[in-house]
């Protein structure tokens, strides 16, 4: 992947700091805790960390923060790789995890308690609470803050052997309990858990939190630009007080910048999480899903999605942006790059009486209207033929630019016809259309003059073939779905899909292959489905419409 021109506030920290020779390489890293799959969020944050690693010559760690392996899976692992991978970023050398360094941490750990800068605390969640004082109020000292280093380091070794259950102790760092930053309230640095780690076993039964844990991290790795999203600023001070108080080998600094936050969409993972559980969609990569799985799935590409990340820029605010501007960044991209075909979803049948029964033509016309790369396509026309049911009305104003009794349209890359008559079944429900075409019209106008109305999509009966599509559409009906108050649960868009299960496709459509995108033309852009598609079954994804029709 080239490497593009970055203009932020990052870039000018990375510029001044390569000039002025306070780092002689760049190492970003992206960070993931692996307890859910990565989201539109996530992308921006992997474009930023890689991308800056990239403009600048150097590289970018993909570590995984696996500090909580309640909520960790392998899982989740191996979707984040595969997600880094097809959004086109490589990482430097192997994966890294922070379960590696739990040794080095717990040896750093009893560091601190060595130089009276940690204690084991035995206040319980609730009273510990009480004791952190609130935002206007200072916190009060644990009564187990004086104990003495011997004790401490007894204590510890203790909880790391496994002596007490779960939430009787917790290691904690002695800074300021009345400093005005929360985080800065003697922050717990490892807490007891007695479950299964995916990567290391049963090797521990306490486990270091977040906060204690990246800094480090960072410093063994020698990152040099910790770069995160804004709610991690508070934090920052207690990054930077575990990197002077320990003896690291390298000194990383954490800027942070505003996180992604698009209209009609939830990043959080527990409640993307509840989506799941809960079999509001059918799983993380649901097509729905703003996670990057998902958006892999509903025909989204990686180049569209990075260009998205660029558009909206990189800052030190947080705000709303428009998930019409990622949408806008699909369309631009598939407009360019998708194949064209034509999709008939709700078929009603045309017979063409002057055509011969046994005929077939093979028109041949492009697959893009300005990509000869992107080859050609044969189209068999045959004497009957399925157009969509609302392309034709027995009678219309002049609005109407489709199919009408009396009157013409055109058969997309094929002939004019004239529509003669409705066939009605006993219910009155029209069930067949004869018409007849219009000679010498194969990519001419009429020789006698009358032009045709419109130009509509059209399926040959004999050769088409059947296809199921899967109508996709916003997961929420309302731009702040969990704002303040809101459930979000309240907001989901009732029409976020609809299934076709009996559309007719072009037979060109039966090559396509799993994740292969298309322009149905007048449909919208579709994408043949990661995993149900094949020769077999064509199964396909509307990815997004020819427009936006939630802004009018």
């Amino acid at each position: 992947m080239e490497n593009t021109p970055i203009s932020n506030f990052l870039q000018t920290i990375i510029s001044d700091d390569l000039a002025e020779g306070r780092v002689a390489e760049v190492v970003t890293r992206f960070p993931p805790e692996p307890n859910g799959y990565l989201h539109i969020g996530h992308a921006k944050s992997i474009s930023v960390n890689f991308g800056l690693a990239q403009a600048n010559g150097g590289r970018c760690n993909l570590r995984f923060d696996d500090t909580n392996p309640e909520k960790e899976s392998q899982e989740f692992i191996e979707s984040i790789q595969a997600d880094v991978k097809w959004l086109g970023y490589e990482w430097s050398g192997e994966v890294r995890y922070a379960s590696t360094y739990f040794q080095q941490l717990y040896d750093w750990a009893v560091f601190l308690v060595e130089q009276g800068k940690a204690y084991v605390c035995d206040l319980n969640a609730e009273e510990a609470r009480l004791y952190r004082g609130t935002l206007t109020e200072a916190g009060k000292n644990s009564p187990s803050r004086d104990r003495s280093v011997e004790e401490n380091l007894d204590l510890l070794e203790r909880m790391r052997a496994g002596e007490f259950d779960e939430g009787a102790k917790v290691l904690r760092a002695k800074i300021d309990m009345a400093s005005p930053n929360m985080n800065m309230r003697d922050p717990i640095l490892y807490r007891i858990r007695k479950v299964t780690h995916h990567q290391t076993g049963n090797d521990w039964v306490i486990y270091p939190t977040y906060d204690f844990a990246h800094g480090q991290e960072d410093a063994i790795e020698g990152v040099t630009h910790s770069i995160c999203t804004l709610e991690f600023e508070d934090h920052r001070p207690l990054y930077d007080w575990f990197i002077e108080s320990l003896p690291v080998n390298s000194r990383p600094h954490q800027y942070e910048f505003g996180r992604l936050n698009p209209s009609y969409t939830i990043t959080s993972k527990r409640k993307l999480k509840q989506l799941v559980d809960e079999d509001v969609v059918i799983g993380w990569d649901d097509p729905r899903m703003p996670t990057v799985s998902g958006m892999r799935r509903r025909g989204y590409s990686p180049t569209a999605i990075r260009k998205f990340c660029d558009m909206i820029g990189t800052t030190r605010s947080d705000g709303v942006v428009d998930v019409a501007m990622l949408e806008f960044a699909i369309r631009e991209d598939l407009n360019e790059n998708a194949p064209r075909a034509m999709a008939v979803l709700n078929p009603l049948k045309v017979v063409l009486t002057d055509y011969p029964v046994e005929q077939v033509e093979e028109l041949v016309t492009p697959c893009h209207p300005s990509r000869e790369d992107l080859g050609e396509r044969m189209l068999p026309f045959t004497r009957e033929l399925y157009i969509d049911a609302d392309d034709f009305r027995e009678e219309a104003n002049k609005k109407y630019k489709r199919l009408v009794l009396g009157k013409r349209v055109r058969l997309r890359n094929a002939y004019v016809i004239e529509a003669d008559e409705a066939i009605k079944d006993e219910a009155g429900n029209i069930i067949e259309i004869h018409a007849h075409t219009i000679p010498n019209t194969l990519g001419e106008n009429p020789e006698d003059g009358i032009k045709p109305k419109g130009v509509i999509q059209w399926v040959s009966a004999a050769h088409g073939e059947r296809a199921e599509l899967r109508i996709y559409d916003r997961l929420f009906n309302h731009e702040s779905p969990d704002k303040g108050d809101n459930d979000f649960m309240d907001h989901l868009n009732p029409e976020s899909l609809s299934l076709v299960k009996a559309a007719w496709v072009e037979p060109s459509l039966k090559s396509a292959v799993p994740e292969q995108r298309f322009q149905f033309e007048r449909e919208g852009y579709f994408v043949a489905d990661r995993y149900d598609h094949s020769s077999e079954r064509l199964v396909f994804n509307k990815t997004i419409g020819l427009r936006d029709t939630w802004n009018g």
